[in-house]
């Protein structure tokens, strides 16, 4: 998921905005770890960039959406940048199976 949300919509409250933002990327989230996974991979892992925009998104965890996501909302910012990709991952301390 490649997408930029805007964070001030007429007629909504601005922290409701945000915590709907936050809501769609863990649909999104919960929706990846469900496809199946290819033979020989364990798990899911996710490489995340979040900030204002494209051009300043920075690498993060996907545990530090929230805070990202809250830090650019804190700062006045008009919309949020989120990216996420999902790639097949090996549990550490595990064989392939």
């Amino acid at each position: 998921m490649k997408k930029t949300f805007p964070l001030k919509i007429p007629g909504k409250v601005d922290a409701r905005v945000v915590e709907a933002v936050k809501n769609d990327v863990r649909k999104y989230v919960k929706r990846e770890r469900r496809k199946p996974l290819p033979d020989g991979f364990t798990e899911w892992e996710f490489r995340c960039r979040a900030g204002a925009d494209a051009a300043n998104a920075m690498p993060c965890q996907l545990p530090e959406l929230g805070p990202k996501i809250d830090e650019v909302a804190n700062t006045g910012g008009a919309q949020v940048y989120i990216e996420i990709l999902a790639q097949p991952g090996q549990r550490s301390g595990q064989e392939p199976v």
